[in-house]
């Protein structure tokens, strides 16, 4: 007579096991889909950062387990007064900060120090267009040199940029298709556009793609004529800051562009890229 060695477990302990399963599965999801906290920062000069911000948040959230909250003054010089400065806790319980802030005459290199504490600590950055002409020391068109306080920025972003070219469109090719941030996006052209010329790329970066331009014949200011010309810049890229992640692109003045989803798709898989969340857990 063959004898079940496997035991029966009363009724009710088995009721038990079921409720403290069933209990313990939803903690464990929670867990996993705990949403991540982004801060944006908007506002300044030459950008319609009133209706961008919200753009972003949107766009973000729809795409990403993201909660986008929001820092924007409507000041519209280039030095705005924004609520961040004098506080290098700023960003205590974020874990990303977005920047898309226009802040190109800001030049105090404590306050500059302050914004880039969080990011010295370890908390990812995301960067966007006009952020690459903030917090500029010096004379930004000459190449700056690593640790010194002219390239407290440039250090973070990897990449030095000075000015940019007419409101034409511009041809974005993926570079580095592998690159876990670009390898689902495809090519595309924006309408017009402001390619961000680029001064040098720091060897901590990662260039992802690059943006071409025909720039027609213009007349400045002073009477010089440019000849019309095709420009070519690193437009996306990423940037390891003593070891925290930085992701960046300077496409981004248009509201246009800003809303277009080929846009948002790239720039919420760089953020979750930079917070090393860039999965199926976080991704909608």
């Amino acid at each position: 007579m063959k004898h079940n060695l496997i035991p029966i477990l009363p009724t009710k302990l088995i009721a038990l096991l079921a409720i403290a399963f069933t209990a313990l599965a939803p903690a464990q999801s929670q867990t996993q889909s705990k949403p991540l906290k982004a801060l944006l920062i908007t506002g300044g000069c030459c950008h319609a950062y009133a209706t961008q911000k919200n753009i972003l948040k949107k766009g973000i959230e729809a795409r990403a387990n993201v909660i986008v909250d929001q820092v924007h003054t409507d000041d519209k010089t280039t030095n705005p007064p924004l609520p961040i400065y004098g506080n290098p806790n700023y960003a205590k319980d974020y874990d990303v900060i977005i920047h898309d802030e226009c802040a190109a005459a800001m030049a105090d290199v404590a306050t500059i120090k302050e914004v880039l504490a969080p990011h010295q600590n370890g908390v990812a950055g995301v960067n966007l267009h006009c952020a690459m002409h903030s917090y500029r020391v010096g004379n930004h068109r000459e190449p700056s040199s690593p640790g010194t306080d002219n390239s407290l920025w440039f250090d973070y972003l990897g990449i030095q940029s000075s000015g940019h070219g007419p409101k034409q469109p511009i041809a974005i090719s993926f570079t580095n298709t592998k690159h876990a941030v670009t390898k689902d996006l495809q090519d595309w052209a924006t309408a017009n556009e402001e390619l961000y010329n680029n001064v040098q790329i720091f060897p901590t970066a990662k260039a992802l793609a690059s943006g071409f331009q025909h720039q027609p014949e213009r007349k400045l200011k002073t009477g010089k004529v440019n000849p019309a010309k095709d420009a070519e810049a690193v437009v996306v890229w990423t940037n390891d800051y003593h070891g925290t992640r930085v992701f960046s692109t300077t496409i981004g003045h248009y509201d246009e562009t800003v809303a277009d989803d080929r846009y948002l798709d790239l720039v919420t898989r760089g953020l979750l890229w930079a917070c090393g969340k860039l999965n199926a857990n976080y991704l909608k």
